[in-house]
């Protein structure tokens, strides 16, 4: 895989024609050395066939997704369109451009390489090394990144995972592609979003809270800008959703997240739970109205000071309904922050400061977002940064590894 990668800015052309043509040549090969019986070959044309249905599939499920009602994305999560395991392989992908990276995982502007050649269908393709991933100790990270995006797949302001796939040692997750980039540069080109653009991202937030803790019971856990990107409407769609995980009523103890975004409870090690991601959706709240969290300092360690005195300063600015929501929901004492007491995401929803908002036209998206990006096409990358290539001399992901994790990746 990594030679495909790395070749990608200095000959990509070159490459994309090997890329595209190594399942042929690999047929070929497998043809000099070995004689294919004929249940092999059965197999290999089932594959491919299965492979063409696959595709197809993927190439259809813009057209036929529609927003689902909450019930009905938690209904019947195998009855969905999407979300799905398939046969897919890197080789029906073209690679365009980097999006992203991280410790272990990179994401791709792909374009699928389809018999029916419709050059318009680009994804985010999530590409995660299994040796970076078991090296990092993120692989119960990364299953519940996977099953939690099928669980959840249909709601309108989540990214949605169209499909994931593996080969022998790399995972794929299939993604659709928000081409307006992270909220995050927006506020910085803006240095601070006006009353109604926050209110109107945030209420879309609280929506997202409201249905992966009610009706999931899952914990996002890294709330910030830069998880929350901008769709092609000027929605806004939550991704990376290696931290999120299923708590329901218990509590965890993992420490992650963002240093600015941490909850008290976090940094204590007290325990935690959704309650969490409403300290989040405070500090976040604050950020749009005036530019940077409440909470900061160059040292981390004063940070975590600040964050567990819990003394929130408003700038004059600010209206007095903002600062009274971000106080209720920059609670230390988590019995008596709003979103995880009585009336749960409900009681978030009334307050005073979303007056304005219609909560059934804002989640059937009925009007375009305060910010729609301005395109070229459906491939336009213009909103994301340039990344070096991917570095060389990777890993090998060794048959001992194999023989000891490879059922740990058995659901992609």
């Amino acid at each position: 895989m990594h030679h495909i990668t790395q070749h990608l800015h200095s000959n990509g052309h070159r490459e994309r024609q090997s890329n595209s043509s190594l399942g042929d040549r690999q047929d070929k090969k497998r043809s000099i050395f070995h004689h294919e019986s004929k249940e092999e070959k059965e197999l290999r044309e089932a594959d491919n066939a299965q492979r063409e249905t696959d595709k197809q599939f993927i190439t259809q499920w813009e057209d036929e997704t529609k927003v689902l009602s909450p019930d009905d994305i938690v209904r019947d999560p195998d009855q969905k369109q999407v979300g799905h395991s398939t046969h897919l392989r890197l080789q029906d992908f073209e690679l365009i451009k980097t999006l992203g990276t991280g410790t272990f995982a990179r994401v791709w502007l792909a374009r699928l390489l389809s018999k029916q050649g419709d050059s318009n269908k680009v994804y985010a393709l999530k590409i995660l090394r299994k040796v970076d991933v078991i090296k990092l100790k993120q692989v119960e990270h990364v299953r519940n990144e996977r099953k939690v995006l099928a669980a959840v797949a249909g709601h309108p302001f989540i990214t949605t995972m169209v499909a994931s796939f593996q080969d022998n040692d790399t995972l794929y997750m299939l993604l659709d592609y928000c081409p307006g980039g992270e909220v995050f540069s927006y506020l910085r080109r803006a240095r601070r979003f006006n009353e109604a653009t926050s209110q109107f991202y945030a209420a879309e937030i609280a929506l997202i809270l409201e249905f992966l803790h009610e009706k999931e019971g899952v914990a996002y856990r890294d709330l910030k800008p830069e998880n929350i990107l901008i769709d092609a409407e000027g929605h806004l769609k939550l991704v990376d959703f290696g931290f999120a995980k299923k708590v329901h009523n218990h509590e965890t103890y993992t420490l992650c997240g963002t240093p600015e975004y941490l909850a008290p409870e976090v940094i204590r090690n007290t325990g935690h739970g959704t309650a969490v991601d409403w300290w989040a959706f405070g500090i976040l709240i604050y950020e749009f109205l005036v530019g940077q969290p409440p909470f900061w300092d160059q040292n981390p360690m004063k940070i975590y000071e600040q964050i567990v005195d819990g003394n929130v300063r408003y700038p004059s600015a600010m209206s007095p309904d903002a600062r009274d929501l971000i106080g209720k929901l920059c609670a230390v004492d988590t019995s008596k922050r709003l979103g995880n007491m009585n009336g749960g995401a409900q009681a978030v929803k009334d307050h005073p400061w979303f007056r304005n908002i219609d909560w059934d036209e804002l989640y059937y998206r009925k009007r375009p977002g305060p910010i729609v990006p301005h395109l070229r096409g459906p491939a336009d990358t213009r909103n994301f940064d340039e990344y070096d290539p991917e570095p060389e001399g990777r890993e090998p992901y060794t048959d001992e590894l194999k023989n000891k994790w490879d059922k740990s990746f058995a659901d992609f």
